[in-house]
């Protein structure tokens, strides 16, 4: 006598359900986070608008503008007031001298943080070393009006009380951001190609020249971009240490523009675009590492 195993049918069988799966791939796919969207969307907005306004003022007619309609399309187009902003302004000689200090501001960040950072870096287990890392952050946080009448003073006492003054100020109050990124991203670069270096006889100076600086690219164009944008946006130093009108950077003479002919409301956008061009111009260029600089080593490989 044989035993018989009861035998399931194939259409009986238990299969798991589809439901469940087939929603998580359709919401993780598919569905749109909304709040995301949501919040991007203003935050574009809010750049976009006020850029719209900016260039439909500049291009309107003085008679267009004095209808108070800043969200009307500007026609016919009107041109001059960039010829009249360009003349009013002193353009030429504003926009070389703001150049210049943001130019100095950024090579003299780049060389001063970089070699600080990686002094900071390599001898962290001396107090010295650790304890300025800790002063130069504790720099961040101290507000500029405690220091505004001390710079004033001093630079008169120095006789820099001019563009090269302001570059120098930009320098120091750039330290402490920059040397906080560079330190970061030290941490990240292996010792070991130092030593290698160091076996073969190279210095400290040919190590850091040679070896560190080249792997600095990313984050140089990330502390390049903001030292950049902070010395060439900054209205307050300049407009405090430059003792001579002729010298101002463009923020100020644009503000001394703009209390002068505060009525021509299309002349003033126009010199704002004129000035804000090349800060869109280097961001383009640079952007791609500005990211790429800052996460590198904030996760330890």
């Amino acid at each position: 006598m044989t035993a018989t195993l009861p035998t399931s049918d194939p259409g009986t069988r238990r299969r798991p359900p589809r439901t469940s799966a087939v929603r998580v791939r359709r919401r993780g796919t598919d569905a749109p986070n909304r709040p995301v969207t949501v919040i991007l969307v203003v935050a574009s907005l809010a750049v976009l608008v006020p850029l719209y306004v900016t260039v439909a003022m500049a291009l309107k007619s003085p008679s267009q503008a004095a209808q108070g309609n800043a969200f009307a399309p500007p026609w016919p187009i009107d041109l001059h007031n960039f010829a009249s902003a360009w003349r009013l302004t002193h353009f030429p000689t504003s926009f070389a001298i703001s150049v210049a200090v943001s130019a100095g501001t950024v090579l003299g960040t780049l060389v001063l943080s970089s070699l600080a950072a990686y002094a900071i870096a390599r001898n962290w287990d001396r107090r010295l070393f650790r304890w300025s890392f800790f002063y130069l952050l504790g720099a961040m946080f101290l507000p500029f009006p405690v220091v505004a009448l001390p710079q004033i003073k001093l630079t008169a006492l120095l006789s820099i009380d001019n563009p090269v003054g302001v570059t120098l100020l930009h320098i120091v109050f750039q330290l402490s951001f920059s040397v906080l990124l560079y330190s970061a991203y030290l941490r990240s670069v292996p010792a070991e190609l130092e030593e290698s270096a160091r076996m073969d006889g190279a210095s400290t100076g040919q190590i850091f020249w040679r070896i560190i600086m080249p792997l600095l690219g990313p984050m140089n164009a990330t502390v390049g971009i903001f030292a950049f944008l902070a010395s060439w946006n900054d209205y307050m130093l300049p407009s405090l240490i430059t003792a001579d009108p002729g010298l101002q950077t463009l923020p100020v003479v644009q503000s001394i523009f703009q209390s002068q002919f505060g009525t021509n409301y299309n002349i003033a956008f126009a010199s704002y675009l004129m000035a804000m061009a090349p800060t869109v111009v280097v961001y383009l260029f640079s952007q791609r590492w500005v990211i790429s600089g800052v996460t590198q080593g904030a996760v330890k490989q």
